[in-house]
C-alpha cells in the first residue's frame, strides 16, 4: 500500500462499526508471476479513496480484502472483484482502482485467507494443490455475501450490486449469479464453465445455466488451453434453453488471462474491448 492510498483510507471510515483498516494483503505482484511486465497497467488513487480492509466474515473472523471508491457523497454502485488463484494481490488491487475511476465502489476479498497466502509461493502447480484445490464453493459464496454486506454498511448502494472476476473468479461470477437474487449484472473472464463435481466444487457453471439471477456477459479466448471451446458452446447452449440473459464474446486469437496486463499473456486489443463491454454491461443494467 503506498502512502497515496493511505492517506485516503480514512475517507473509506473503514474503522466504524468495528471493522478495521489495517487488514494484511500481498504487496506487489505474487511471486509466481513476478517481475511484472512492462505493459502492466498502474491506476493512481488520485480523486478515489482506497486501501486494504477487513470485513467480518460468518464464522466471526476478519477476512483481508482492498476496496476502492471515488471521493465524496455516495452510495456507489458495488463490484465484487473476484480474484486469480494468485489472490488480491496489485493487479486485482489495480482492477478495484480503475472500477472507481469509473465511479464504483469495488471491493476485492481476499477469498483464500483460511487456506493460505497463494501471493508467496513461486510456482502455480503449488498454489493449485496446496491452496486452491482445497477452498469450498460454499465457503467462497457466503464470503462474498459478507462482502456486499460490508459494502453496502460502508458508501456502497445495496440495490445497485455487480461482480467481476478472472479465470478462477470467473467461474465464481457464474456461480454467485445463480446464487444471490439481489445480483444486478455479473462479467465472468475466462472463467472455467464445466468440469467433473466433487464435494468442495458440486457445480460448474454449466449446471446452474437455469439458475442465473442476473444477465452475466462472458468473456473468453479462442486460444485459451485450458478452457475448451466445446465447453463454452455447451454453456451457449445451457443458458440459450433456459432463457437466462448471457453474451458469450470470444476473441479468436486470445489466450487464457488476454486481460492480465502484467502477464506475457496479455493482448491489449481483446483486453481493452473486453473493459469496454464490462463498462457498457454494468451501465445497461442498471449500475450506470
Amino acid at each position: 500500500m503506498n502512502d497515496q492510498e493511505q492517506s485516503l483510507m480514512p475517507k473509506l471510515d473503514m474503522t466504524r462499526r468495528g471493522f478495521v483498516s489495517a487488514a494484511v494483503l500481498a504487496t506487489g505482484y505474487a511471486l509466481a508471476v513476478s517481475p511484472a511486465g512492462a505493459e502492466a497497467i498502474a491506476t493512481d488513487t488520485k480523486g478515489l479513496a482506497a486501501g486494504a480492509v477487513m470485513i467480518p466474515t460468518a464464522g466471526g473472523t476478519g477476512m483481508p480484502a482492498y476496496a476502492a471508491m471515488p471521493e465524496g457523497k455516495g452510495p456507489f454502485a458495488t463490484i465484487l472483484v473476484v480474484q486469480e488463484i494468485f489472490g488480491v494481490h496489485e493487479h486485482i488491487r489495480d482492477v478495484c482502482r480503475r472500477l472507481a475511476k469509473l465511479g464504483y465502489l469495488a471491493v476485492a476479498p481476499e477469498l483464500y485467507f483460511r487456506q493460505g497466502d497463494p501471493s508467496i509461493l513461486t510456482d502455480i502447480p503449488t498454489i493449485l494443490s496446496s491452496i486452491v484445490a482445497k477452498v469450498p464453493d460454499a465457503q467462497v459464496i457466503a464470503d462474498l455475501d459478507a462482502t456486499a454486506a460490508w459494502a453496502a454498511a460502508n458508501g456502497g448502494d445495496a440495490a445497485r450490486l455487480g461482480i467481476t472476476g478472472f479465470c478462477w473468479g470467473g467461474r465464481i461470477v457464474w456461480l454467485y449469479a445463480a446464487h444471490n437474487p439481489k445480483l444486478k449484472a455479473g462479467v465472468a473472464w475466462y472463467g472455467k464453465l464445466a468440469g467433473d463435481a466433487s464435494v468442495l466444487n458440486p457445480k460448474h457453471p454449466v449446471d446452474v445455466a437455469a439458475e442465473l439471477k442476473a444477465p452475466v456477459l462472458g468473456l473468453y479466448g479462442g486460444a485459451d488451453q485450458g478452457i475448451s471451446q466445446d465447453s463454452v458452446e455447451k454453456m451457449r447452449g445451457a443458458v440459450k434453453l433456459a432463457h437466462s440473459k448471457v453474451d458469450i464474446v470470444v476473441y479468436p486469437d486470445a489466450p487464457h488471462a488476454f486481460h492480465a496486463d502484467y502477464r506475457p499473456s496479455y493482448r491489449e486489443a481483446p483486453a481493452k474491448d473486453g473493459w469496454a463491454k464490462l463498462a457498457a454491461w454494468f451501465k445497461a443494467n442498471g449500475l450506470g
